[in-house]
């Protein structure tokens, strides 16, 4: 019992320093720009030696690739809750899917600039878009297909589900610019409200003008 209480802690540890590495990569590439981060600028922002950075990725590129996946999987996790979470319809469900873009914890400055940074470099660096790419080609056909059944639901004629779930996505990543470029003045529920808005001109019979 001794034994596999020690190995536990020992696990525990190791994963919270990895986090915290992460962590700190996160707050340094927001800050300084993914080209101008060093293992040096994310030691002391986690407050440890250098030598953590070695032990627990082996280099720089592989802290960075881990630091992204990281995302992407905390996006991947929240974006499967709010399905499961939300209500039954295809409308519950799509519209819990806009609603988790502007959540705070994940629409947050410092996740959204590495987001920028990282998109910035998929031509140079393959690899990154390796990471995203399953997740981005999982999130736009989970959202074409609940447009689809939005659409066959309400007989919307003319409506494609593609060209209204590409702009969702685009309105969303603008949405993220938005808050990226004026933090102090960017309003989430504003934000929500030209969602919502969208929704209600494409399919009124779903999504009726709410009323804040």
């Amino acid at each position: 019992m001794a034994t596999t209480a020690k190995n536990s802690k020992r696990t525990a540890t190791r994963a919270t320093r990895r986090q915290q590495l992460i962590d700190s990569t996160v707050k340094c590439i927001a800050r300084k720009g993914l080209g101008s981060t060093t293992t040096g600028d994310v030691a002391r922002e986690a407050g440890l030696s250098q030598g953590i950075i070695n032990l627990h990725f082996k280099s720089k590129n592989n802290l960075l690739n881990e630091t992204l996946r990281y995302l992407a999987d905390e996006y991947k996790t929240q974006f499967t809750l709010a399905i499961e979470r939300s209500g039954p319809l295809a409308s519950d469900k799509l519209r819990a899917l806009m609603a988790l873009d502007l959540r705070p914890s994940i629409c947050d400055r410092n996740k959204i600039a590495v987001w920028f940074a990282f998109w910035g470099e998929v031509k140079s660096r393959p690899r990154y878009r390796e990471i995203c790419e399953k997740y981005d080609e999982y999130y736009d056909e989970v959202t074409r297909s609940l447009c689809d059944e939005i659409i066959a639901e309400g007989g919307y004629p003319g409506v494609s589900g593609t060209a209204v779930a590409t702009v969702l996505t685009s309105l969303t990543n603008g949405l993220w610019l938005a808050c990226l470029v004026n933090e102090k003045t960017f309003d989430r529920k504003q934000a929500m409200n030209c969602i919502d808005e969208y929704l209600n001109c494409i399919f009124p019979k779903h999504f009726p003008v709410r009323i804040l």
